[in-house]
């Protein structure tokens, strides 16, 4: 259990989680498969089920809650629907003599979609995020803003409320950019890939990987005004990733030094091994998501 990308917000106001109180109001949206004329579904499915242990909804160390939602979505791509529609129209036409309307058209498209749809292959997939209540902090393993709303507008739904902003609500740029031409935080080493861009009307976009950072043609972008976009780095010796001007967090990868840490777990006590993980991830992952508020100063858009 290790997240690979993140989206952070922080709780506007203290919330309080009783395990049963929970249970009961993620219960209500539990996941359910597709019905056969429902393209998807989605609910809450026990972050353990892998594991074998499928009652509860949630897993809790330390009072961080570990929730994972489920979307399930039947696959009809719109290249079979308009080839049959196609074909359809083309057979009315011949017979009638007369050109089919949009409005049959319409209607036909629909007929088939009510037909095929039940014998679409599924696909699932799952965005798993938790709560940390101690450190008022939620924390999405997710790459896109949608599919990070999308689990909060779940939370919120299950829960009555979410008040939760995004932890980072202007761009970074300049404070990245900083990272290169001063220094950056203590515990934050720079890694040799970044993406510039220049603040003209053309929007130039450089990228480099494999390149020291401090190096002369890295200096004469920043030199022309060019702006970091995003950067790659290490904090404190326990994760390597990509950090956007957005504030997103990607390509999150843990150290050896981190992940060790679990490896005395046998590997067929799953259930032991996910707690481990979780507990030991989310720990550092909110230690990384604290410093970064206080070292960007984020609090002060509050």
């Amino acid at each position: 259990m290790w997240f690979k990308n993140i989206k952070a917000y922080r709780l506007t106001q203290p919330l309080a989680l009783n395990d049963d109180e929970l249970q009961t109001a993620l219960n209500e949206l539990a996941f359910r498969p597709c019905g056969s004329q429902e393209s998807a579904t989605m609910g809450f499915v026990s972050p353990l089920h892998d594991a074998g242990q499928n009652t509860l909804l949630f897993h809790q160390t330390q009072l961080r809650y570990w929730i994972t939602l489920k979307k399930q979505e039947r696959l009809l791509p719109s290249s079979v629907v308009n080839s049959e529609l196609a074909d359809k129209v083309a057979q009315i036409e011949a017979e009638t003599g007369s050109p089919v309307g949009k409005k049959a058209q319409s209607d036909l498209k629909q007929e088939i979609i009510t037909r095929l749809l039940p014998q679409a292959f599924v696909k699932n997939s799952y965005t798993n995020g938790f709560i940390s209540i101690a450190d008022n902090l939620v924390i999405v393993d997710a790459s896109a803003d949608g599919k990070a709303e999308a689990f909060l507008a779940m939370v919120r739904k299950a829960l009555g409320s979410l008040p939760v902003v995004p932890l980072v609500r202007h761009s970074l740029q300049s404070e990245l950019t900083h990272w290169l031409t001063d220094k950056p935080p203590a515990k934050i080493e720079l890694l040799e890939e970044a993406e510039f861009k220049s603040t003209d009307e053309v929007g130039s976009v450089i990228r480099c990987k494999n390149q020291p950072l401090d190096s002369e043609e890295i200096q004469l972008h920043l030199d022309a005004g060019k702006l970091v976009q995003k950067v790659a780095f290490e904090f404190d010796e326990t994760l390597e990733a990509v950090i956007q001007e957005d504030g997103s967090v990607k390509r999150i990868k843990f150290t050896d030094r981190i992940k060790e840490e679990t490896q005395d777990i046998p590997k067929d006590q799953v259930a032991a091994r996910l707690d481990a993980e979780f507990s030991l991830m989310s720990a550092e992952m909110c230690a990384f998501v604290n410093f970064l508020s206080e070292a960007l100063d984020l609090d002060k858009d509050s």
